[in-house]
């Protein structure tokens, strides 16, 4: 299993890409395509600066870990469509909240329930409110995970 190109575009076209850290939502500093950390573990911190290369380098590796701990997570053999919809679920929410999950729970068990959709639509929320941009992420992540 691997994220494919349409993976891959979801989480640039939902993250961005800045070259100045900035706080998201939930007041975590970020920078480049949506990374809270360098390869390093060091913090993303107030004042960063990275480049477009070093932001898209950043990006492969990290997405790459979070790749390999879906990857672990799965007792099932996924289609690129579903694994590149966790990755791009996980690399949002963090490996943390993503093993607790019970969407993970629900596609180790029949990863063809359609009521995954229903475990998607439930990570609506930073800070405590919904955002707008987060129901379309999840919206986007299940109509890839559901794609023939």
């Amino acid at each position: 299993m691997k994220v494919n190109k349409l993976g891959i575009d979801m989480m640039h076209q939902f993250e961005g890409c800045k070259l100045h850290a900035y706080q998201c939502p939930a007041k975590v500093w970020t920078i480049g395509w949506g990374n809270t950390y360098y390869p390093d573990k060091k913090p993303v911190k107030q004042g960063d600066v990275v480049t477009q290369d070093q932001a898209n380098i950043l990006f492969e590796m990290i997405m790459n870990e979070f790749a390999i701990v879906v990857r672990g997570a799965l007792t099932k053999e996924l289609n690129e469509n579903q694994f590149s919809a966790l990755v791009c679920f996980a690399y949002n929410v963090g490996v943390g909240a993503f093993k607790k999950s019970t969407l993970l729970r629900k596609c180790n068990i029949n990863p063809n329930d359609e009521t995954i959709a229903v475990e998607f639509a439930k990570w609506t929320k930073a800070g405590g409110k919904v955002l707008l941009g987060l129901v379309r992420r999840r919206k986007a992540e299940s109509d890839l995970y559901f794609k023939k």
